[in-house]
């Protein structure tokens, strides 16, 4: 059983859409430092415009906690996303393995970093970038 921190988060996420980001207040702190390796972050407000294009497309995401740890206002949680995005794997579900780190300040995250293996997520599903990055894993196993 998680945390309920770490199951308020999930929830948040697995509720999530382009057009249900006014809950964001009620999570995020006004001067969140959002990080994932796409982009760095430092408000709320860049935070939901950022959740909203990346919404935008998007057929569906659903987070499934594999653990997670919490110790006063910090938290960890790994997990896997299954989502489906038109641009990528012509829609199929593209299942991703990825963790979080958290911390709260005042009831609301001030602090969210992801960690994610972008080709996991992307590379590997755009036909070219798929291929050469296919290639380069097996060099690098063989070595």
């Amino acid at each position: 059983m998680l945390d309920p921190k770490l199951q308020a988060f999930l929830d948040f996420y697995n509720s999530l859409s382009a057009n249900g980001l006014d809950a964001i207040a009620d999570y995020y702190a006004e001067q969140v430092q959002f990080i994932d390796p796409v982009h760095e972050i430092n408000s709320r407000s860049a935070l939901q415009q950022y959740l909203a294009h990346g919404y935008q497309r998007l057929n569906y995401a659903r987070f499934t906690p594999v653990s997670g740890l919490c110790q006063g206002e910090r938290g960890f949680l790994s997990w896997q996303m299954r989502f489906s995005h038109p641009a990528f794997a012509k829609g199929q579900e593209i299942l991703v393995h990825g963790s979080t780190e958290l911390a709260w300040q005042d009831g609301r995250i001030c602090y969210h970093r992801d960690y994610y293996d972008l080709t996991e997520m992307v590379y590997q599903h755009i036909p070219l970038l798929g291929w050469l990055t296919r290639q380069v894993k097996q060099k690098i196993a063989a070595s």
